[in-house]
């Protein structure tokens, strides 16, 4: 009988991420609690995204940077089991991961320059503040909501397919808490707010859905 070479593909690699993840939580919990907490439970009470607009910290803090590591390793997490669940032909594995980190990276930081330099430009940062503090922190929120679901579907029987769709609705109540918080800022600037939907939302999604699908 011939011998047939057996292949086993290791997720090891995932369980580190979620190690580095989690030390991602205890670092921002050390260095800011209370900033920590404002994020997670911004989604039930928005009290917590006017403080965070009236304490007018900067971007460019260590908090925000590991912030950022927490996202995109996240973010990048779930593209991940959701690519290797619908799109089976593409493969999978740790190269594929880097790849979607490579991607969901610089889609984030292009988007993120873009957004700052025309508030900056229009001079309209002051104007638009409340509006672009409320977005990322639901997006932060989300995140982590994202994580524990993640290390559920990967420790646990639920499958990649429950990831998909509670990722998906963790998205559309962010669309609509921030709509609705923002509503009049959108509806008094209804056209400005279609063209930066299409522009900076939607547009750049379908530039990196082609690119890893």
């Amino acid at each position: 009988m011939q011998a047939l070479e057996k292949i086993i593909y290791s997720n090891n690699w995932i369980t580190i991420l979620l190690v580095v993840l989690l030390s991602c939580i205890f670092l921002l919990k050390a260095i800011n609690t209370n900033k920590l907490k404002t994020i997670v439970y911004s989604f039930f009470n928005k009290s917590y995204i006017t403080t965070e607009v009236e304490n007018r910290t900067s971007y460019f803090t260590g908090f925000n940077f590991i912030l950022f590591i927490f996202i995109i390793i996240n973010l990048s997490l779930f593209l991940y089991f959701v690519q290797t669940t619908f799109y089976k032909g593409t493969g999978e594995g740790f190269i594929l991961f880097i790849k979607i980190l490579f991607g969901t990276s610089i889609y984030f930081i292009i988007k993120w320059f873009l957004e700052y330099l025309i508030a900056v430009l229009f001079l309209i940062k002051s104007e638009i503040r409340y509006f672009v503090v409320s977005k990322s922190m639901y997006i932060y929120a989300v995140t982590f909501f994202l994580y524990i679901a993640i290390i559920l579907i990967t420790y646990t029987s639920l499958n990649t397919v429950f990831l998909s769709y509670f990722g998906l609705s963790l998205f559309l109540i962010r669309f609509v808490f921030h709509v609705m918080n923002n509503k009049n800022l959108i509806l008094s600037k209804l056209f400005y707010f279609i063209l930066y939907l299409c522009t900076f939302e939607i547009a750049p999604l379908f530039i990196l859905f082609k690119f890893m699908f």
